[in-house]
């Protein structure tokens, strides 16, 4: 086992050769709010600075600048939810090699424009399917017809060799190992590099994976022993939506130690928004998986202790945002929708608003199409409360009022139907 481990340090330490003046070497900061929430000292490795605002390049150009002479002219291609072909693209342009990305129809336009950016001439950007495994099968399918080298996102062992640079940067960087280690996860190609390269130079480090709870794929590996599919997933933290960890990734994970833990896209999108107010960061979905964990509780911390955590990627479309405050408020208690029966007779909706709203409350969303063959009307209607405390009483005064209000319970049939 020796053997194999000194192997991997050995292609990690060439790796990080390969990537000097092409990869960044990205800041290790000192974050105040999660260190003050935690008692703990926590640093954030911001990966969002790197080239492609992710951390993805690192494995993409390192496998890219081994192919010879005859890969090349055979070209690359890759699937990716957006950070990932980014750094294809970026490692194609700069080493002159012709790539084609494939991209679910999920990845946000920001991330397609980028990927367009990158690569220039050299690249194509195929749309295809809604998931990143839909574009995977379609980028495995044209290698095999074409010839071009296949990137995985995650699932390759020079992939995964350069995404454990992380570590080996953030150590140097550091001083010293810290306590513990805070990663996201999707396909498992961070946790997987880090994780080996850790078991040789700091062992003693408490390392944490951290899934979207809609589509904790390595979890449930774990759980079965090999990698298994899942049956659905939440694309909302679209870097981090995989439906089946790669063979690759699964069983060096599993022999890493790592801790997996799973975070509500709702606490993801409620850090996005603290990352952006407080902090002066624009992260995305799963570039706040990881910082989430902690501001959750998913990932509890001794006072006192070192811990990193990596800000994956700052790949946000700004159009987002207004689902992420909504998710966010949704996730906190604090915005709640209802079917409200109203009897169609004027000052209906007056006694509504005197006696069932709080002083504190605040509709947000009203939608009512009147109906003159009919004695009552439902109307659609979103709250946002003050506070959390608010709920209680506001259902009080809904139960002993004279209209019919159904609360709409996020996750049932009709809260995604009419929400």
């Amino acid at each position: 086992m020796t053997d194999v481990r000194t192997s991997f340090s050995a292609e990690v330490s060439a790796a990080a050769r390969r990537l000097a003046g092409v990869a960044e070497r990205t800041p290790l900061q000192r974050n105040a709010r999660l260190s003050e929430l935690t008692g703990a000292a926590v640093w954030v490795k911001r990966e969002d600075l790197q080239v492609g605002r992710s951390y993805k390049v690192r494995g993409a150009y390192n496998t890219i600048s081994q192919l010879d002479d005859v890969r090349r002219a055979a070209g690359a291609v890759t699937a990716s939810a957006g950070n990932h072909g980014q750094g294809v693209a970026y490692a194609c342009r700069v080493l002159g090699v012709r790539g084609k990305v494939f991209v679910p129809g999920t990845t946000p336009r920001q991330k397609r424009q980028r990927i367009a950016a990158l690569g220039g001439d050299m690249v194509e950007l195929v749309v295809h399917g809604d998931t990143y495994d839909d574009a995977a099968a379609a980028a495995a399918e044209h290698a095999a017809l074409t010839g071009a080298t296949l990137v995985p996102a995650f699932d390759a062992l020079s992939t995964v060799v350069g995404q454990a640079t992380v570590a080996a940067e953030l150590l140097d960087q550091l001083g010293s190992a810290p306590d513990v280690l805070v990663l996201p996860v999707g396909g498992g190609g961070l946790l997987a590099g880090c994780g080996t390269w850790l078991r040789e130079h700091a062992p003693g480090t408490r390392l944490v994976g951290v899934e979207p709870a809609g589509a904790a794929g390595m979890a449930a590996a774990l759980a079965a022993g090999h990698p298994v599919e899942l049956p659905e997933i939440d694309t909302f933290v679209d870097g981090a939506s995989v439906r089946r960890a790669g063979d690759v990734t699964f069983p060096l994970v599993r022999d890493s130690g790592a801790e997996l833990v799973t975070v509500p896209e709702g606490q993801v999108c409620t850090e996005m928004l603290e990352l952006y107010q407080v902090d002066g960061v624009i992260a995305e979905p799963a570039g706040a998986l990881a910082s989430a964990a902690l501001t959750s509780g998913a990932v509890v911390v001794e006072p006192g202790q070192t811990v990193v955590t990596l800000l994956s990627g700052g790949n946000n479309d700004v159009s987002r945002y207004a689902e992420v405050v909504e998710r966010s408020l949704v996730h906190r208690g604090l915005k709640h929708y209802f079917l409200v029966e109203f009897p169609q007779e004027p000052g209906a909706l007056r006694r509504f608003l005197d006696e069932v709203l709080g002083p504190d409350d605040d509709i947000v969303l009203f939608e009512y199409v009147k109906r003159d063959n009919r004695e009552t009307g439902a109307a659609l209607t979103g709250i946002e409360l003050g506070s959390v405390d608010g709920l209680a009483p506001l259902l009080d005064r809904i139960e002993r009022g004279p209209l019919k209000i159904q609360h709409l319970a996020p996750g049932t049939t009709a809260y995604r139907f009419l929400v």
